[in-house]
């Protein structure tokens, strides 16, 4: 046995070093394969170790071959524009993993549970179920299922902290003695609950209070959301490794914690917003229509394809802001060849990408790469923002507010002081959208209304498309 321990505890730490190098290549466009092989190889080996010394694998087989299955008809299924949905899914499986482990491990086990085994038991259940039916609602809002907007009612925060202080009290009636948890309660009046009774009442409260924290939060933060969400995980897994004495599972759940958590805070940085004014909830909640340079009084200029296409031609130097719209309309392909066809008439192009565009961190980048856009092309908004003073020609494609002047001056937007692209600052600003219609934050778009600034409206897949089909035809 002490072999077997003492092998374990070896392939452990390989597995913990491959998960270092994986996060460390992960950190890079051009590496981020290797470091997904790399940390995939690691959970292998943690797998396969961990069941070393396990003689019944009926179960197992089946779970590994069912999950096996579920996740191939998914990776194959799901369109890039719809990873958001999908990690948010995935976030939640983790959260709902640590909460059964735990919980199970705490009633297979009452009357032998130590103090720290219990606690870590109670945080892996709380975090564990926060994060799996926090992760749905992120999933229903991301997919439509459930209203994109902020979702508020009265006394809602005072709610949220009595059930907080609920589960804390049920956590140390978890980890006193059973016979002394009876005998408080009856001399409380208090019905005598058995302790996997109070367990469940745990879990429920834990579940809610997944719902409650998550359906305030607006359309506009769901990057925020999704890396939070990540980081529960990945915490529920390290106390869940506390519960097992897995040293690995403490590891990696310690790595995706702490990642998702520096994460979170680049994107609310990105935002100029901390992270308590997220969580509260209510952005864009009484947006008005309107945005601060008046509104209905905005003058829109629309183009058609054959000016556009005479704009492209003269231009030396191209921006392309990539936003959800892009995603929506899965015109990443056409995006690329676009690129390709005005660098081979003598144009630079370029991509900004700002920190929160789309519905997740990394949302374009991880479009424009299955287009096979070069990596060096994608530039983040502190490396670009600057050169928009000299571009030529710069084309928005969905990017709404994070490319809306109102963030510089006016004090009444939800989005004032968050960082924006400086789009406006281009010599000319080609918009592509479906419509006129206000992005996430529930505001209209004052660049719209610039004199430099143009809209092309239409399915930004066909637009670009027959934008590609006109300049290719002025050059015949």
């Amino acid at each position: 046995m002490d072999d077997i321990k003492t092998i374990k505890d070896i392939v452990y730490l390989i597995s913990a070093v491959f998960f270092i190098l994986g996060i460390k290549k992960l950190s890079a466009v051009r590496t981020a394969r290797q470091g997904n092989f790399l940390a995939a190889v690691g959970m292998f080996l943690a797998v396969v170790v961990t069941l070393f010394d396990k003689l019944q694998f009926e179960l197992i087989i089946a779970g590994v071959v069912l999950g096996a299955g579920i996740g191939l008809i998914f990776a194959m299924k799901v369109q890039m524009t719809g990873m958001p949905q999908m990690v948010a899914l995935l976030n939640g499986f983790g959260g709902i993993a640590s909460l059964l482990v735990a919980a199970a491990e705490y009633n297979a086990n009452i009357s032998t549970i130590t103090l720290d085994t219990g606690i870590t038991i109670c945080l892996s259940v709380l975090i564990g179920g926060v994060t799996f039916t926090g992760s749905l609602v992120a999933f229903g809002k991301l997919q439509g299922i459930v209203t994109e907007k902020s979702v508020m009612f009265p006394m809602q925060h005072a709610l949220n902290l009595v059930l907080i202080v609920v589960t804390v009290l049920l956590g140390v009636l978890i980890n006193l003695e059973p016979y002394f948890v009876a005998s408080l309660l009856k001399s409380m009046n208090l019905p005598v609950l058995a302790p996997e009774t109070i367990m469940l009442i745990l879990v429920v409260i834990a579940l809610l209070l997944g719902i409650l924290l998550v359906i305030p939060i607006g359309g506009a933060d769901m990057p925020v959301v999704i890396s939070l969400l990540n980081s529960y995980s990945g915490i529920a897994a390290a106390t869940t490794g506390f519960v097992l004495e897995n040293k690995v599972l403490i590891v990696t759940g310690a790595l995706v914690g702490a990642s998702g958590i520096i994460l979170t805070q680049i994107m609310c940085k990105s935002m100029n917003r901390s992270l308590m004014n997220v969580l509260l909830g209510g952005f864009g909640q009484v947006a008005g229509s309107k945005s601060s340079a008046g509104g209905a009084d905005i003058v829109v200029k629309q183009v058609g394809v054959e000016e556009t296409a005479m704009l492209f031609d003269s231009a030396a130097r191209v921006i392309i802001v990539p936003g959800y719209g892009m995603a929506v309309a899965q015109a990443q392909h056409v995006v690329r060849e676009l690129t390709e066809l005005l660098e081979k008439h003598g144009s630079e192009v370029k991509f900004a990408i700002h920190p929160v565009a789309g519905r997740m961190p990394g949302h374009m980048n991880v479009l424009l790469a299955e287009a096979n856009v070069p990596y060096e092309k994608l530039l983040e908004m502190d490396q670009i923002n600057d050169e928009f003073a000299q571009t030529d020609v710069a084309l928005v494609i969905g990017a709404n507010d994070v490319t809306n002047p109102a963030a510089r001056h006016d004090q009444s937007s939800p989005i004032f002081g968050m960082p924006i692209l400086n789009v406006d600052k281009a010599r000319t600003v080609v918009v592509v959208k479906r419509s006129l219609r206000a992005g996430y934050a529930g505001i209209d778009n004052e660049l719209y209304g610039y004199p430099n600034c143009l809209m092309y409206l239409g399915d930004a897949k066909e637009a670009i498309s027959k934008l590609i089909a006109e300049i290719k035809s002025n050059h015949a």
